[in-house]
C-alpha cells in the first residue's frame, strides 16, 4: 500500500456514529486502557458540542485482524463470540469520549458506580450568556440524580424536579428519537403557553440540530502493521501509559473458547495473559514479578530456537509480532519448567532473592534457553557465565546481536561441546567509584555479589540477612553505610579522602532492627558494639576484612579511613570473583593510577 493511502481524514454524524458502535460495525481492543468517566467532564464534552466546538479526531484503525475485543462499552454489548468480518474497525483513540457519548445517549452503567444512571438531560429553559459563557452547561446538562428531589427530600433538586415534570428537561436521547413528542409536550406546557416564538421552544430546536447535524473527525489508518500500532498509540498518548506490544500480542493470539458441539470437541480457548497470570499465582518466587514483556521476550527466544519457520527470528516488537498461538502451545509446558529452573538458579544458586539485583535482564531469556529442554545443566558453567558477564568491564549482554552470541555459547554446552571463556577484564576504579542506581549495571552486580555470599547480621550472627524476600521492598533495597553518610567522621573528613562514601564499597546488608540501631553513629562507636568473636567471623559474610575492627579497638580512625576501607573491600572482591571465575584468564586494570600517573607527568 502506497504511504499516502494509509490515512485517511473523514467524518460521521454524531448519532450515526453511536448507532454504529451499538450495531458493533467499531471494536475496541483489551489494549484499551480503562476509562475515568467523570460526571462535570461529560458535561464539558456536550458543551464543546453543544456549542460546535471541535472535538478532536477519533483514530481508526482499519486491518483484517481479529484482536481480543472489550465485550461492553458502558454496559453496552459492541461485540459477540460469533463476530467476524473482512475487515475490523479499531478505536485505537477516543474511547474516553465514546464511552461518555454513548452512556450519555444510551444509558448504561459505569464501572466503580453501582447504581448510577449515566442518562444525560437537558434544561430547555437554561439560556447560553454570551459567546464566553463558560459556566451555564452545568445547569443545562444535568444527570438524574441532579434532577430527583425524592419528593421534597432534596431541596436544591425541587424547582428542576418541577421542570421535568412539565416536560422542560428532557432526556437527549428523546431529542434524537422522538422529537415530535417532545416539541409537542413543550409546546402545550404552561411555560411556553402554544408560543411559537418562545426561546424554550427555539432552544429545543437549537439542541435537535446539534444531535442532526454535529459531525466528529475520524482518522483511519490501514496498511500498518501490528508492531506500528504501538508506536503509534504511545504518540497520541503523550500523557497516559504506553502502550505496550505485549497488550497488542495478547489480543493478536487471543481465540475465544467454543462449545463442544456434535461433531467437535470443544476447544478452551486462548488468551495470553491468563496463561501468565495462572504461572505466577501457581508459583512461588520473586523472580514471578518480572514484567509481561519479560515473559514475552523469553517466550520468543524459545520460539526462535525451537519451532522452525516461526519467522520470530528477534525479542524487538517487529518480530514478537510474529508470535502465534500455536508458537506459544508448542513451546509454553517445557518454557515453564525452564522458567522456574531459571528463577530457582537466581535465588538458590547464586542466593540473589530479587529481579532487582540482576545486572542484565537479558539474563532470564539466555538461561531460560540453556534451561529449556536440558536434562543435564552445568549449574557450575552458568555461574561462571553469570559473573563473567555481570563484571565485566565492557557490557556484554546489552543488545539483540549479543543476546544470540550468548545463546549460541551456552548451547555449546547443550550440545556436550567444549565452552571456553573469553579473558576476564575488570577495572578496580569502576568498583571503587560505583554508586547506588537502580538501573545500574555495575551497581546491582555488586549488590548481587554482595547477597551471594549470604551475608550474616551484625547483631544476631546466626541469622541470614537476605532469607526474608520482603527485604526488598521496592527497586532500592535497605542499605546500610558502613561510615554513615551523616557521621561526624564522614563530615569532617571528606576532603581527606578520594573516594566518596556513596560508594557502594561502603555498603552491607543488615536487618531493618541492626541499621535502626547504629543510625549515623561513628564506626568506632557502633563497632564496639558487635565486637565479638561471633561477628568477627562472619565479616567475610560481608566481604570485609577485620581492619575496621582493628581500628575500633585501637580506638582512632585514619584520616584517609575510608579510601583505606573501599580499597580492602575492593581487593576482597576481586579475590572472590577470582573464585567464582576460576580457570577464567583474569585481568585487572586501574584506571585511577593511569590518571594519576597521567597528572604526575603533567605536573
Amino acid at each position: 500500500m502506497n504511504y499516502i493511502d494509509r490515512i485517511f481524514p473523514t467524518n460521521k454524524g454524531l448519532t450515526t456514529y453511536l448507532d454504529e458502535l451499538i450495531a458493533k460495525n467499531y471494536q475496541i481492543p483489551t489494549f484499551q486502557r480503562d476509562v475515568v468517566w467523570e460526571q462535570e467532564n461529560v458535561k464539558k464534552l456536550w458543551d464543546s458540542i453543544y456549542k460546535f466546538y471541535p472535538l478532536g479526531s477519533i483514530l481508526i484503525w482499519k486491518t483484517d485482524l481479529k484482536l481480543q475485543n472489550h465485550r461492553q462499552i458502558g454496559g453496552h454489548h459492541i461485540t459477540d463470540t460469533n463476530f467476524s468480518r473482512t475487515e475490523y474497525q479499531y478505536i485505537l483513540d477516543g474511547q474516553q469520549r465514546t464511552t461518555s457519548l454513548l452512556t450519555s445517549l444510551y444509558g448504561g452503567s459505569i464501572e466503580g458506580r453501582l447504581g448510577f444512571n449515566p442518562l444525560l438531560y437537558v434544561d430547555l429553559t437554561i439560556p447560553i450568556e454570551g459567546d464566553t459563557d463558560d459556566e451555564s452547561y452545568r445547569n443545562r446538562f444535568l444527570f438524574w440524580s441532579e434532577i430527583d428531589d425524592r419528593n421534597g427530600e432534596i431541596r436544591p433538586n425541587i424547582g428542576k424536579k418541577k421542570r421535568f415534570d412539565e416536560g422542560l428537561i428532557v432526556k437527549l436521547i428523546d431529542i434524537k428519537n422522538n422529537f415530535t413528542t417532545v416539541q409537542t409536550n413543550v409546546f402545550n406546557s404552561t411555560a411556553v403557553n402554544q408560543d411559537f416564538n418562545h426561546h424554550i421552544l427555539a432552544e429545543l430546536s437549537k439542541i435537535k440540530g446539534v444531535l442532526d447535524n454535529y459531525r466528529i473527525s475520524f482518522i483511519e489508518v490501514k496498511g500498518i502493521q501490528v508492531s506500528e500500532v504501538c508506536q503509534i498509540f504511545e504518540r497520541i498518548n503523550q500523557a497516559g501509559k504506553p502502550l505496550n506490544i505485549f497488550d497488542i500480542v495478547v489480543a493478536k493470539t487471543f481465540k475465544p473458547a467454543t462449545q463442544q458441539t456434535a461433531t467437535a470437541l470443544a476447544d478452551n480457548g486462548f488468551y495470553l495473559r491468563d496463561l501468565i497470570d495462572d504461572f505466577r499465582n501457581h508459583n512461588n518466587s520473586e523472580f514471578l514479578k518480572i514484567s509481561d514483556l519479560d515473559y514475552l521476550q523469553i517466550l520468543s527466544v524459545i520460539i526462535n530456537h525451537n519451532v522452525p519457520n516461526s519467522g520470530v527470528r528477534n525479542i524487538t516488537d517487529r518480530y514478537l509480532n510474529e508470535i502465534k498461538t500455536e508458537h506459544i502451545l508448542a513451546v509454553w509446558s517445557e518454557t515453564k519448567k525452564a522458567m522456574l529452573k531459571t528463577f530457582d538458579f537466581f535465588e538458590n544458586h547464586l542466593h540473589i532473592k530479587t529481579p532487582y539485583l540482576i545486572p542484565f535482564r537479558y539474563f532470564y531469556f539466555t538461561v531460560t534457553a540453556y534451561f529449556y529442554k536440558n536434562s543435564s545443566p552445568d549449574y557450575g558453567l552458568l555461574k561462571k557465565y553469570f559473573w563473567f558477564n555481570s563484571f565485566h568491564n565492557d557490557d556484554l549482554l546489552s543488545n539483540t546481536t549479543q543476546l544470540a552470541q550468548h545463546i549460541d555459547f551456552l548451547n555449546k554446552s547443550k550440545n556436550n561441546e567444549i565452552v571456553l571463556f573469553d579473558r576476564f577484564l575488570i577495572d578496580k576504579h569502576r568498583l571503587r567509584s560505583a554508586t547506588y542506581s537502580s538501573k545500574g549495571r555495575m551497581s546491582r552486580a555488586v549488590l548481587a555479589l554482595y547477597a551471594s555470599v549470604q551475608p550474616k547480621d551484625w547483631k544476631h550472627c546466626d541469622r541470614e540477612v537476605l532469607v526474608q524476600n520482603f527485604f526488598f521492598t521496592s527497586d532500592k533495597p535497605n542499605l546500610h553505610h558502613i561510615f554513615p553518610t551523616n557521621s561526624e567522621y564522614v563530615l569532617n573528613n571528606q576532603y581527606r579522602n578520594k573516594i566518596t562514601s556513596d560508594s557502594l564499597m561502603n555498603i552491607a546488608y543488615l536487618t531493618q532492627i541492626t541499621n535502626l540501631d547504629i543510625t549515623n553513629r561513628n564506626p568506632l562507636e557502633y563497632m564496639q558494639d558487635y565486637d565479638k568473636p561471633e561477628f568477627e567471623a562472619i565479616m567475610p559474610s560481608h566481604l570485609l576484612s577485620s581492619e575496621i575492627l582493628d581500628w575500633a579497638r585501637n580506638g582512632t580512625l585514619p584520616d584517609n579511613a575510608i579510601d583505606l576501607f573501599i580499597e580492602s573491600r575492593v581487593n576482597n572482591i576481586l579475590s572472590d570473583l577470582k573464585n567464582k571465575l576460576n580457570g577464567v584468564t583474569f585481568d585487572e586494570m586501574d584506571t585511577m593510577e593511569i590518571k594519576e600517573e597521567a597528572m604526575t607527568i603533567g605536573q
